[in-house]
């Protein structure tokens, strides 16, 4: 695996995971402003290593691999450790941790057609758009809001945070619905191709 730059900060990202849920817990007044400040720095790297990748001519199969990974990680651990120790949050915690699920299920069910669709030679189908960046936008700004909690010059950062995360659940089942309905077409060939053909077992 060729060590560059850009791997190197996918690696970083994987290592600040661990480093955000020791932060999250820390019976510390900081402990919240510096755990934010860590899902930031990995968000910023999580753009900064795939423009790197491609304006530096880097990229690799084990970077694309990794990278949309390390991203996923961050994520649902945040997500998942919020959940466990939720925020002072307005809405019943059922909605909380309902929103949470549907962001996490969403990565792993398109991680898992995205692969397939890759298999079959058909991964453009499901590539990321304009709805799958804004979606991850407002995820990554809830999240870091809701890590954040204290109130910004005035700002309820902890009510902005919430409900960006309901907006980001939103947009996540709308932008796996398009994910879904682009594919379908090449799953439904693919289950027809896989049936036996009937005229085979006539004799």
């Amino acid at each position: 695996m060729p060590m560059t730059f850009p791997m190197i900060l996918t690696l970083l990202r994987i290592a600040l995971i661990p480093v955000l849920v020791l932060f999250f817990y820390l019976p510390y007044t900081w402990s919240s402003l510096v755990a934010a400040v860590v899902f930031i720095l990995a968000a910023i790297t999580d753009w900064l290593d795939g423009y790197l990748a491609r304006r530096m001519k880097q990229m690799s199969e084990m970077g694309a691999f990794l990278d949309p990974v390390a991203d996923k990680l961050m994520v649902a651990t945040a997500l998942v450790i919020m959940v466990h120790a939720p925020p002072p949050i307005f809405a019943p915690t059922i909605i909380f941790a309902l929103s949470a699920a549907i962001i996490i299920g969403r990565e792993i069910t398109i991680s898992a057609l995205r692969e397939w669709m890759s298999e079959l030679g058909e991964r453009g189908t499901v590539k990321v758009g304009l709805l799958g960046k804004l979606k991850t936008i407002f995820q990554m700004t809830a999240i870091s809001c809701l890590l954040f909690q204290e109130d910004l010059f005035g700002l309820p950062v902890l009510l902005v945070g919430e409900m960006l995360l309901y907006l980001a659940a939103a947009l996540t089942l709308w932008s796996m619905w398009v994910y879904m309905h682009a594919a379908w077409p090449i799953m439904r060939q693919e289950d027809n191709a896989s049936q036996p053909d009937e005229d085979s077992f006539a004799g």
